[in-house]
C-alpha cells in the first residue's frame, strides 16, 4: 500500500536547522534503501502558490500568498508499507525526529493512504 505523507507547519518556520535536515537525510536514505521511501521533497512557500477554487458554479484563481492559511505543506513523500501499522510508525518516527532535532518546531505529520486504480470508486 502506498501512502502520501505531508509535513505541515507554520510557514514562518520555513528555515529548518541543519540538525533536522541531517536527521531527515539519514532517515530518508535508510527508508529508500529498504524500499519504503519512493519519492518526496520540499515545497516552495505559499507566496509561490496558485489556487484554483470552484465554488457555487464559478472558478476563482488566486495567486499566493494566502493570508488565511495557518499551516502549509512544507514537504511530502510517497512511501510503501505493507500495513497501516507500519504507516503509523513512520508518522511517529518523523514526528519524533522533529521533536529531537528541532524542538521549537510546531506542526503536524499527516499520513494518508493513496487510493489505487483498482480501488477507485466507479461512480453511480
Amino acid at each position: 500500500m502506498r501512502y502520501l505523507c505531508f509535513v505541515k507547519m507554520d510557514e514562518s518556520q520555513a528555515n529548518p536547522p541543519k540538525a533536522i535536515m541531517d536527521a531527515m537525510e539519514a532517515h530518508i536514505g535508510e527508508a529508500a534503501a529498504n524500499g519504503i521511501f519512493l519519492d518526496g521533497g520540499g515545497l516552495y512557500g505559499k507566496a509561490d502558490a496558485i489556487e484554483f477554487r470552484v465554488r457555487a458554479g464559478s472558478l476563482t484563481v488566486t495567486d499566493g500568498p494566502y493570508a488565511e492559511a495557518k499551516e502549509v505543506i512544507g514537504g511530502w513523500s510517497i512511501c510503501a508499507f505493507e500495513t497501516e501499522e507500519q504507516a503509523r510508525e513512520e508518522g511517529r518516527r518523523m514526528a519524533e525526529l522533529h521533536l529531537t532535532h528541532w524542538p521549537e518546531w510546531e506542526g503536524a505529520i499527516e499520513i494518508r493512504r493513496i487510493s489505487e486504480a483498482e480501488e477507485a470508486p466507479t461512480g453511480s
